[in-house]
């Protein structure tokens, strides 16, 4: 007569997938953060309204809007390169891991209603307030997302000694703020300069970018 255990054996089902819940669950994330952010480049762009003019005279009233949507498509495409950077060198992911994502794509989420507004003002003095403060907060759930990742996979993991000394994210909330201070105190337009160089900042090559790429590739390996 079976015993229950070889009962139990017998009756798995063949089809049961043998591969680690922790690898299926940062597959979906990746794939659910690259759909939300290519979601939210094109919300950004369908805001863009076509000019009732044929001639190139007809873009001149339109350049803020144009000028915001280039800042946050930007932002945008950084956050997917460094999202991607980082999430391939981890190994695994935990529920911690998974609501510090969320929350840094609701944050993300927000650009194209703040950058919308800003542009449909001109850059106006609440509007790009509110666009700085938005950035703020995405630097800052950015960064808790790092720390949820680094505290899971170890502090002496390849992530974490890839990560390294985050300059850029030290000095990144800096210049947001400065550029919300600048706006509320009515200089909207310099303080918009000052989220274009964060920007630019991040467009240079970043070392900590390769060593992520290493990373990754010493995790497959393993």
């Amino acid at each position: 007569m079976a015993s229950r255990r070889d009962f139990g054996h017998t009756c798995r089902s063949p089809y049961v997938s043998r591969k680690p819940i922790t690898q299926m669950e940062k597959n979906r994330l990746e794939a659910f953060s690259d759909g939300v952010l290519a979601i939210i480049i094109t919300i950004m762009v369908l805001e863009l309204k076509v000019p009732h003019g044929e001639d190139l005279a007809a873009l001149v009233p339109l350049w803020p809007v144009y000028l915001s949507y280039v800042l946050s498509f930007l932002y945008v495409g950084i956050y997917w390169n460094n999202h991607h950077h980082m999430l391939h060198a981890a190994r695994r992911v935990n529920g911690t891991v998974l609501w510090a994502n969320l929350h840094l794509l609701f944050w993300l989420s927000l650009l194209p209603f703040t950058t919308g507004w800003m542009g449909e003002n001109h850059f106006g003095r609440w509007p790009t307030a509110l666009y700085g403060i938005n950035l703020l907060l995405c630097a800052v759930a950015y960064v808790l997302l790092q720390i949820a990742l680094v505290r899971y996979q170890g502090t002496q993991s390849p992530l974490a000694i890839a990560l390294g000394n985050d300059v850029k994210g030290k000095i990144s909330p800096v210049f947001y703020l400065a550029g919300f201070a600048l706006a509320v105190l009515d200089h909207p337009h310099i303080g918009a300069i000052f989220y274009g160089f964060v920007a630019l900042l991040w467009l240079v090559p970043d070392r900590r970018m390769e060593r992520l790429a290493v990373a990754a590739r010493e995790q497959r390996e393993e």
